[in-house]
């Protein structure tokens, strides 16, 4: 595993209708001292399951009731980014493109190799952690976003547009002395030590966007 930062709440959501896969699932995952829950079914999985968890899910296709596509495609129209590992003892191609299209970091055929399928939760979680971190960092910026005044905002994105002071200053019919005193705000309130790091902020924070919406 990285050195990214991974929880005693970090857990692998096996959800499989057949009893003996989950035990052996769950002996498996354990073994390597991941925190593991198994579930009979999606329904009995959402029950218990609340967005926002670390971790993976493990997830079955055929299953009585809401199948694991389906569940898997409900997490997408909900925007919940839990990274899905598919699993099937029936894979074909149409059923393996859905999956993939619909997000899935692996798809893995039953029986499968010990070896690569914790290779494939490792991988899953990792990229939890990832998303995690970025979600972080989107959250702090917007805090510090929010900061700001509507004319701060505007100058940030030219700002990180490539623009100069004079061509900010001509743009909004203002001074370059006006210019650059929003710019040492908006350096101050984002906590910018640099362009390179403002810069970086707004691409996180989608910040085109944001002050599209603000000027509208």
């Amino acid at each position: 595993m990285s050195d990214l930062k991974m929880t005693k709440e970090t857990t692998v959501f096996v959800v499989d209708d057949d009893q003996a896969m989950r035990n052996s699932l769950q002996w498996l995952i354990e073994s390597v001292g991941m925190q593991v829950e198994v579930y009979a079914s999606a329904d009995d999985f959402l029950s218990n399951y609340y967005p926002g968890r670390a971790g993976c899910l493990l997830l079955d296709v055929r299953m009585p009731g809401m199948s694991g596509l389906d569940l898997q495609e409900r997490f997408v129209r909900q925007h919940i980014r839990i990274p899905i590992i598919i699993i099937t003892g029936h894979g074909d191609v149409p059923m393996a493109v859905r999956a993939m299209k619909a997000g899935a970091t692996d798809f893995i055929e039953k029986p499968f190799n010990d070896e690569l399928l914790l290779d494939s939760l490792r991988n899953a979680l990792e990229l939890d952690a990832k998303q995690r971190q970025v979600q972080e960092q989107r959250s702090e910026i917007a805090a510090r976003l929010g900061q700001l005044t509507p004319r701060e905002l505007e100058v940030m994105g030219m700002v990180t547009d490539g623009r100069s002071n004079k061509e900010i200053a001509n743009g909004l019919d203002v001074s370059a002395k006006t210019v650059e005193a929003h710019r040492a705000r908006v350096m101050e309130k984002m906590q910018a030590h640099s362009l390179a790091e403002l810069v970086k902020m707004a691409m996180v924070a989608n910040l085109e966007q944001r002050v599209g919406e603000e000027i509208e």
